[in-house]
């Protein structure tokens, strides 16, 4: 791990990750990378499950050629 910051979460939070971390075998900075990840990878899914805009639609059905 290079350098290190501290961040304020209320104690439940600390000892629910700190129990995760166990769990999981990982350190806590491997589970909150991880746990940042994930709610990456959910709001990307949920982008690519919206409906596609008129203008969205329009430049997919363009010809290319």
């Amino acid at each position: 791990m290079g350098e290190t910051t501290t961040i304020r979460i209320s104690r439940d939070t600390h000892a629910r990750v700190t129990r995760l971390a166990a769990q999981r075998h990982e350190t806590i900075d491997q589970t909150v990378g991880k746990a940042i990840r994930a709610l990456r990878q959910d709001a990307m899914a949920r982008d690519l499950a919206a409906a596609l805009t008129d203008e969205e639609a329009e430049w997919l059905d363009a010809d290319a050629g």
